[in-house]
């Protein structure tokens, strides 16, 4: 499986990336929504999108709306990683189309928790 991890934070993104490559993914970062949007139109073909809320020049709620809207994105999964905590951001962020919310800071477990939730965490191998 293939992950696209959004965030404006480089430590961030090695973070989320970390995570996600622990669990199998591999994993390709943009910088902020309009990144992660032209990697998409290049071609690049992801499973999931790890999404911050507060990036310069194109926000994750934005991106998130903006993927909802293209029929051939519909199958990727959104999960907004971000230390948006109101009910009310989290609220617009699943009515716009993510389909979990992770707040920060948060452990390994936590989105490890999240992709299980979402029946993206490759099933283990009997020992």
């Amino acid at each position: 499986m293939r992950a696209l991890v959004i965030d404006d934070s480089r430590t961030m993104r090695r973070i989320v990336a970390g995570a996600l490559e622990n669990l199998g993914f591999s994993t390709v970062q943009a910088g902020d929504g309009q990144q992660a949007l032209d990697l998409l139109e290049s071609g690049e073909e992801v499973d999931l999108a790890c999404i911050d809320w507060n990036m310069p020049v194109m926000d994750g709620l934005t991106f998130v709306t903006r993927v909802r809207a293209v029929p051939a994105w519909r199958s990727i999964t959104l999960m907004m990683v971000t230390t948006e905590s109101e009910h009310g951001q989290i609220v617009r962020a699943l009515a716009a189309g993510a389909h979990e919310y992770l707040i920060k800071p948060f452990t390994t477990d936590a989105i490890r928790d999240k992709l299980d939730l979402l029946g993206l965490v490759p099933a283990e191998e009997p020992v």
